[in-house]
């Protein structure tokens, strides 16, 4: 007898501390648009609580995209994970995705998941300025407040910000000036813009490394790299414009065909958890959390403090590839 309850005591405690999503030996392939290292540190979380091995391959949402469609006949990945939530509508529209729902579907606020459970956001992040203070002290140029001020001729080829032709960060800024402006106000704008641009650049993240090194005085993109900067010790500081700025809610897809579906599954059961979303604040991530009960990091305004402008996901979505082009033929033309 107290060999059984040795045994009855022994499965219970394996029960009581093994993860809530346990699956060791299970695999999965994901294509990636969240930057590397912070991919790095959420895939490393979800192993060691699940027990799933994740490979996975960094590209940027417009060749994420590409690559997925060009496979989708047979697909060489189990997951989308990442890149702003309009890039999956998108996918969902062209049949390269599949519905899934799960346990922790109905936590998420409508703006942060597609009715049909085709794609839900896993974070959100505002867009910003980011300035370095000792480069603007060293041009003898003042802070700036909003996006207006960023015309001023001080700032030329002081400004780094992504390219939308490669970058759903800038088609993230592409969308909501059309939404604040209007788009023809919206397109003089940019390219009034473009003599202060030093570089557009192919990655997201890239502008918050060069204002963090010095090499521009101003970066735009979502505000994670800057935070980062901050926390190091850098001279940066994070400007939100007073006009306002729309957010990034970066989405995860389940691919059509998914050799490895229970894990895909599993990853987004998971990563819509408190326990998935504790992540971002415990490995330094500096993304929002999309559900409630979960700490920010350092220096992180709460996001309802914030002036955010609305821009409907299914309208960028649809919009996308037009506002590109025009921006290729019309903007870059002008830098």
């Amino acid at each position: 007898m107290k060999v059984l309850r040795s045994i009855l005591l022994a499965s219970l405690l394996v029960l009581i501390v093994s993860p809530l999503f346990a699956k060791p030996g299970q695999s999965l392939v994901v294509y990636c648009s969240v930057d590397e290292v912070n991919a790095k540190k959420i895939f490393d979380a979800f192993t060691a609580q699940t027990g799933i091995s994740v490979q996975f391959v960094q590209l940027s949402s417009g060749p994420a995209y590409a690559r997925i469609k060009a496979e989708s006949a047979n697909p060489q990945a189990d997951v989308w994970f990442g890149a702003p939530s309009e890039n999956h509508v998108t996918a969902k529209e062209e049949k390269l995705t599949q519905p899934y729902k799960g346990p922790n579907f109905d936590k998420l606020g409508k703006e942060f998941k597609d009715p049909d459970g085709y794609w839900r956001s896993f974070y959100m992040n505002p867009m910003a300025f980011g300035i370095n203070k000792q480069v603007l002290a060293r041009i003898g140029a003042p802070k700036p407040t909003s996006w207006a001020d960023l015309l001023n001729p001080v700032y030329k080829g002081q400004i780094q910000m992504p390219s939308p032709q490669s970058s759903g960060t800038a088609y993230n800024v592409v969308a909501s000036l059309v939404v604040m402006m209007g788009e023809d106000k919206a397109f003089d704008y940019m390219k009034k813009l473009a003599p202060n641009i030093q570089t557009y650049t192919s990655s997201g993240t890239a502008p918050s490394q060069a204002v963090q090194l010095g090499q521009c005085a101003i970066g735009i993109q979502f505000t994670p790299g800057f935070f980062e900067a901050i926390d190091k010790g850098f001279p940066i500081e994070v400007v939100f414009p007073k006009e306002g700025v729309w957010f990034e809610a970066p989405a995860v897809s389940i691919l059509k065909g998914a050799k490895n579906l229970e894990a895909a599954q599993t990853l987004v059961d998971w990563i819509s958890s408190v326990d998935g979303q504790k992540v971002y604040t415990e490995k330094k991530t500096y993304f929002y959390p999309v559900i409630a009960g979960v700490p920010l990091g350092p220096g992180m305004p709460a996001f309802e403090t914030l002036r955010t402008i609305d821009v409907d996901v299914k309208w960028a979505g649809e919009q996308k590839k037009r506002l590109v082009e025009r921006w290729v033929n019309e903007v870059l033309t002008a830098k």
